[in-house]
């Protein structure tokens, strides 16, 4: 069982490298490959590097042969993804699905627009007195 390094082409999935493991044919590196820059190149994604491991298991009675980790470094987060499927097209759909749904609670974490802007009075805020002076002195 040798190890192939298929580095990404595209500019936004070139930090991230895709190995394949095992009987893995060209056609899956290149699907999954496919769905990964389908996922990475949106300009609201910020990705500094990473790799996808997919393999193949030898044993050919196995339900789910197919196998899938995935480490993203996605600003300062690491997006850490498992799937196992019984085809390879069915695996790059289900890690496109789920690395999405990290990215998004990571950018959803990470909104300021959810934050307050100011704490409520007995957690330490203005109370209501310096609140009512500080918008009598704007303009």
């Amino acid at each position: 069982m040798t190890s192939r390094d298929t580095g990404g082409h595209a500019p936004a999935t070139a930090a991230v490298q895709v190995r394949a493991e095992g009987e893995v044919d060209e056609e899956s590196v290149a699907y999954v490959r496919a769905k990964l820059t389908a996922l990475f190149d949106r300009p609201d994604v910020g990705v500094i590097g990473g790799e996808v491991r997919i393999t193949r298991a030898a044993a050919h009675h196995a339900e789910q042969p197919w196998s899938a980790t995935a480490e993203i470094r996605v600003g300062s987060d690491l997006l850490v993804v498992h799937a196992r499927e019984a085809s390879a097209h069915e695996l790059a759909d289900r890690l496109q699905d789920r690395l999405r749904s990290r990215m998004e609670r990571v950018a959803h974490r990470t909104d300021t627009a959810r934050r307050s802007a100011t704490p409520p009075p007995w957690r330490g805020g203005p109370s209501d007195d310096q609140q009512q002076g500080r918008a009598e002195r704007t303009p």
